[in-house]
This record gives C-alpha cells, structure tokens and sequence, in this order.
C-alpha cells in the first residue's frame, strides 16, 4: 500500500462537509456510508490520477473531523480556525488519538490516516473481503466494509474413519462435537439479566490508558480494566454460567455427508459449526459475531483386495499356469460386484488389462467423471508337483523342445536316442518292448502320441499274448 502524509489541519482544512458530499445533518453513518464510498474511488492504488492522492488526503481530514462528534462539535462552532498547528484542538478524554484509538491520528500534530480510519475496513472495501489482512485464525476479529466489527470464533477441528467401499459409494457419518454456543442465561452478554455495563472511568470510556514519557513522548496501550472494550460490568453482576464470558460449551451431534471419490487424508469444511466467540467481558455491546467452521478429516481404511491411484483402482488377479499358457477367463471383482474377463493365450506375470470407467468417481469432475478398473496379472506357479503332474509337464517340455529342464520320470520322445553317448545303431532300455508292457497310464498315452516303436511293438506282442491265451482256453 502507498504511504501518504497528511497536511497539518491549520495549512489545508477545507469545508469537511462538501469534501465528503453530506449536509450538517447527517447522521454517523450517512457520514461513513459516504467516506467509504469516496475513499474507494479515490485510493491511489485504484485511482492512478495524479490528483488522487490529494483528494483522498483531504477524504481522510474531512472523515477525521466529522466522526469524532467533540471535532465536529468543534468545526460546527468555530470552523477552521477550530484547528490550530499543533492539533491542540483535543479536548477531553486523554486519548492522544483523537478518541478513536487509532495510532495514526493526531500524532505530533499531523492528521495521518483519520481517527476513524482502519486499514481492515479499506482493505475490506477495496477486496470485499470478509475481514482485514490480518485476520483469520480463530478468535480473529474483522470488519465489515462498513466499519462494524466482526468477532469470529475458533475453527473446530475432528476426524473420521470411513471403509474403502464407503469412500466409493459416498457416505454419512455422525458426529458428536462440544463447540461454544451462546449463554442463554445472559443472551452472550456475560452479566446476570437485567444489568447493564456502564463507561469505563479509567479510560474514559476509550478503551486506552496514556501513558507520558520523558521528552514529551505519550504512549498508549489497552485499558487493564474495561480490556479494550470502553464498557465494565457492575461488580458482582458476572453470569453465573458462563463465568462472564458469554459462551459455553454444549454437545452436539450432526450428519456428515461425505463424497463419493474422497480420498485418505482429505478434509472437508461446514460453515459455522465451530466455536462462538466470546462475547462477556472486553468486547462492546452489539459486536457482530460469526462462528468458526468445522473441518472433518477423512481417514480411509485400506481394501483387502482393492488399491488405489487418484481415482483408478489395482487389482491382482492370480491365474493358474495352465490358464496363462491355455488362454480362459477368470472372475475378477468390481465396485458393483464381479465380472468375467477372458485371458489370452500366453499371458505372463505383470500383463495388464483395463477396464475403462470402473474406478473411483472423480470429485473435481463436472461430468460425472469416474476412474479405471486396472487388473494385473500374477501366474501362480505350484511349488509341488504329484507323479503324474510331473509326468505331463515333462511330456510337455520333450514336446517343445526344452533341453534345460529337468527330467525324472524317465518320459522320453519317440525317435533316435536322445543319449548322445549311445552310438547311433546301439538300442537303449527304453527301446526295448517289454519295458513298455506294464508302463503307467500317462506314459502309454504319450507313447501312443509320439508313435513309439518300441512301446506298438510291446502292445502288439501284448494283443498276441491275449489272442493265444483264449484259444487255448478255447481248446480245453
């Protein structure tokens, strides 16, 4: 914000009434209704004429002489010449503030920002802001744009635990709160029925006690007694329930509703179910007052099954060893239940597959938006293997031509020797008819597929055996 100095009342006083645009008879807020709008148009931070730092200089001196009534009792009376150099023109109160309390008035004789003036009521005006730039926080207290204050209570803050499912779907969640409500045996004013506060005599009613220093130098701070507020109460008249300070604590439940999409760690705002402020002792009569709000933080729980990514959900899916090398479908689940979704031949550990618009809703979304379903893979390999589990694996690593793995069932494909140390001519075990007689069942069918020799041969010389048996049963 530009700085400005005002001029001594003495060198530049101008009819303060046709500054501001009122008639003498003007009411307080007339008056403030009329400084607020002319000081808005003409701050230099808004108004880049070059004349407009003059004009709001005399805003500001015409606005300092009329809200204080004993300066404009003054004016009405003698004038200008009302206002001497030093700013003697006083009297009364021992405030060197011009009985306003503001530091910037008055000071040394110069005008400064007015009496009345209060940055958080410009800056109010000029942002339209709810309070001054130095507000917030609980307890805080602002002005509206009109010069009435604002006293605004602590911010509540509480926690809730919501399922995975619930976080999803969207949910409501009760919860019990103990916020400063208004004392009803006093209606907030902190003192029993029927008694009323009267002006502070240390102050004078200022709410400031002057304090003077060596040189001439006065120094002002908040009056002990009234605390600021230029109002004391009678002594005994406190109210019993609320020890004087207006509030008091009450239990109260109420219904959260929390979005469908939310996610862990989020926390959501209600207006005005926080703390009333206090509003007994220290705080002038007819003070607005606005509660605090209340902020929920959201805790979700992790799923057994589900994880998630913003607004997409993982999923594992674990399918056998037979399905990722034979291709199938498996049942996978959703938020809305379980689908089926087919597995393509050869599918390996880390594959992929994506359901479009099957994940969380997303909460910034003007179109409903919602996430993806993504579901990955895991082949689940088994670490034992039964005879005839074996049997077939081996079956099918001789038919794919797999010369790392293992071998133990003594499976072998039909053809040469698979020994390299046996001589191209020189017959093996496994070539030899008999061994095939009495072979396991996994093992004659494979034969059977691969066409071994040996094991037709053994099957024919078996067939014989058989035929010649029942002729000589026959015979007899």
């Amino acid at each position: 914000m530009s700085q400005f100095h005002a001029t001594p009342h003495a060198l530049a006083m101008k009819d303060p009434y046709k500054t501001l645009g009122v008639g003498k008879s003007a009411s307080a807020s007339e008056i403030k209704k009329a400084y607020y709008g002319l000081a808005k148009k003409y701050h230099p931070d808004t108004n880049k004429d070059p004349s407009a730092k003059d004009k709001f200089a005399e805003i500001q001196q015409s606005y300092e002489v009329l809200s204080d009534p004993q300066k404009k009792e003054q004016y009405d009376q003698f004038g200008a010449a009302g206002f001497d150099p030093s700013g003697g023109a006083h009297p009364g109160g021992g405030d060197p503030f011009g009985g306003a309390g503001h530091p910037f008035s008055g000071f040394g004789g110069q005008g400064g920002f007015g009496a009345n003036v209060n940055f958080e009521d410009l800056f109010s005006a000029f942002t339209g802001g709810r309070g001054g730039p130095f507000g917030g926080g609980g307890g805080r207290g602002g002005r509206s744009p009109f010069g009435h204050q604002i006293l605004v209570g602590e911010n509540i803050e509480v926690q809730t635990t919501i399922t995975f499912m619930e976080a999803a779907k969207g949910t409501s969640k009760t919860i019990t709160i103990r916020p400063m409500v208004q004392c009803g045996s006093c209606s907030g004013s902190g003192v029993k029925p029927g008694t009323q506060r009267t002006g502070c005599k240390t102050c004078g009613g200022t709410g400031t006690q002057v304090h003077f220093m060596a040189g001439g130098i006065q120094m002002a701070s908040t009056c002990g007694t009234c605390k600021g507020s230029g109002n004391v109460a009678p002594k005994g008249s406190d109210c019993r329930t609320c020890s004087g300070n207006g509030v008091v604590r009450e239990r109260k439940t109420i219904n959260v509703d929390i979005p469908a999409g939310i996610e862990d760690g989020m926390r959501l705002r209600l207006d005005g179910e926080g703390d009333a402020p206090e509003t007994g002792s220290g705080v002038e009569p007819g003070t607005q007052t606005q509660r605090g709000d209340l902020y929920v933080f959201v805790h979700v729980q992790a799923d057994s099954k589900f994880k998630r990514s913003g607004s997409d959900i993982l999923y594992t899916a674990s399918i056998p060893l037979t399905t990722a090398l034979l291709g199938g479908e498996v049942t996978v689940p959703t938020l809305d239940g379980q689908v089926n979704i087919k597995i393509g031949t050869g599918t390996n550990t880390g594959d992929k597959i994506t359901l479009a618009g099957m994940g969380m809703k997303k909460l910034a979304s003007r179109r409903n938006n919602t996430g993806d379903l993504k579901v990955e893979f895991r082949v689940s390999m088994p670490k034992y293997l039964s005879a005839n589990q074996r049997t077939i694996v081996e079956m099918l690593a001789d038919e794919m031509d797999d010369k790392t793995a293992k071998r133990i069932m003594n499976v072998k494909k039909s053809g040469p020797s698979l020994n390299p140390a046996s001589s191209p001519g020189e017959a093996t075990k496994d070539d030899d008819p008999e061994t095939h007689r009495h072979e396991g069942f996994l093992k004659s069918i494979w034969h059977n597929l691969t066409n071994h020799p040996a094991h037709k041969a053994g099957q024919e010389s078996s067939t014989g055996d058989t035929d010649d048996k029942k002729k000589d049963d026959g015979t007899k």
